[in-house]
């Protein structure tokens, strides 16, 4: 049984939540305050491997038992976008973050476009705006090529902030009229340092469980990592600011926050 003093604080804190869903609406939030949903691609498209799309690391990744569950599947957005922008719609969203799989677009991480791929994007683009809904773009959130992985080591070689520079490049130039919010790179400081210790950032080979992944040398590689992050960011952003931006356009990243106590 609760005692009297946490029983009075449980129901306090009931009634306060009650009153506060109450009372609180949009109108009590400054004019141009944005209510959105965010998600990553790996999370909720699914349709892994349809209509040419290949495999990221995060396929690799899951695949080998290192977390619940695949995304192989996930929210089935790639097939329902309709359903869930109407969902976000009848929410009362004004935005709608979203980030692009790369090996979707370009599935050898650079080369050819995947007309599929950049057909999907610009449905989901195109019902949003249908809806009113702000469509805020991600470029790149943990799921890398594969292909570029196993080429050269993704995010540990430099290699990757041409590849990264030319992949954002098509991004702007294909969803650039519709989209004025972009995101680089999401959470650069989590996924390659905290992320790496992990064996996600950069996922390595591995096998289940978790603590039989080869990670490379931890030492270096999370710095190294984080190098070409922000090289890739500056290269993408001055690009955008060059041929793509105008005055109500903004290019940023996305960056990883916990509060500590000291």
């Amino acid at each position: 049984m609760l005692r009297p003093f946490f029983l009075l604080i449980f129901l306090l804190n009931l009634a306060a939540s009650a009153l506060t869903a109450v009372e609180y609406t949009k109108n009590d939030f400054p004019p141009g305050f944005i209510f959105g949903s965010g998600t990553s691609a790996y999370q909720v498209e699914g349709a892994a491997n349809e209509d040419g799309r290949t495999p990221s690391i995060w396929d690799t990744f899951a695949h080998a038992g290192n977390v619940p569950g695949t995304g192989d599947v996930a929210c089935d957005e790639y097939h329902k976008y309709k359903e869930d922008v109407k969902l976000m719609a009848d929410t009362g969203l004004d935005a709608y973050r979203f980030s692009i799989s790369w090996s979707r677009l370009i599935p050898n991480g650079r080369g050819p476009v995947n007309p599929k791929g950049l057909q999907y994007y610009n449905n989901l683009i195109n019902e949003l705006i249908s809806y009113g809904i702000q469509p805020h773009v991600t470029l790149h959130h943990l799921d890398l090529p594969q292909a570029l992985e196993d080429e050269y080591g993704g995010w540990i070689n430099r290699m990757i902030v041409k590849d990264f520079t030319a992949y954002a490049d098509v991004c702007f130039r294909e969803f650039g009229d519709r989209v004025s919010y972009w995101t680089t790179v999401n959470e650069p400081n989590g996924f390659a340092m905290v992320g790496y210790d992990f064996g996600i950032a950069p996922p390595k080979r591995c096998s289940p469980p978790l603590n039989n992944c080869s990670r490379g040398n931890s030492s270096t590689e999370p710095y190294m990592a984080v190098h070409h992050l922000l090289l890739a960011h500056a290269s993408v952003a001055r690009l955008y600011k060059k041929n793509y931006q105008v005055i109500s356009k903004k290019i940023s990243f996305m960056c990883f926050s916990i509060p500590y106590r000291m």
